[in-house]
């Protein structure tokens, strides 16, 4: 399943070659291979965040959506980092095309993950919502987190 996340970076990297008028070549090529590192490990962090919640208690399909709320804030901040450090690089004549890649590649990218894993999980895993009302969801979601504190 991680590895099924790893060409979503294509979706944001080549309108963005296009859009900046960068050639597709071997430093491009390289930032391709970085970027699928970049959103394997942002399913791998989702994952371990599902597995946990599980652990915790909560029954698949809440484990998935409260995997997806609580691990949205961090995944976002760590692509808008790396998509702000790789701003210096477009001005490059040899690493402009490799920067443009990972910065629209880590945009797109990340946004997908955060819709794409989720719904992929629930299909490879079977999981069903539950039958429980909102709000008995929210007074189990609310407890958890109160006994945490």
């Amino acid at each position: 399943m991680v590895f099924l996340t790893a060409p979503l970076g294509l979706v944001g990297a080549v309108p963005v070659l296009l859009l900046f008028q960068q050639p597709f070549g071997f430093n491009a090529i390289l930032g391709l291979i970085g970027l699928a590192g970049i959103l394997m490990r942002n399913t791998l962090i989702l994952i371990g965040q599902i597995h946990t919640n599980q652990q915790e208690g909560l029954d698949d399909y809440h484990a998935v959506v409260e995997a997806t709320v609580q691990r949205a804030r961090p995944v976002i901040l760590t692509a808008l980092a790396a998509v702000l450090a790789f701003i210096p690089l477009t001005t490059s004549v040899f690493w402009g095309s490799m920067a443009y890649t990972l910065i629209g590649g880590t945009a797109g990218g990340t946004v997908l993950i955060l819709v794409f894993l989720p719904a992929l999980y629930a299909i490879w895993f079977r999981v069903r919502s539950s039958e429980a009302q909102p709000s008995e969801v929210n007074v189990e979601v609310n407890t958890r987190r109160e006994a945490m504190a």
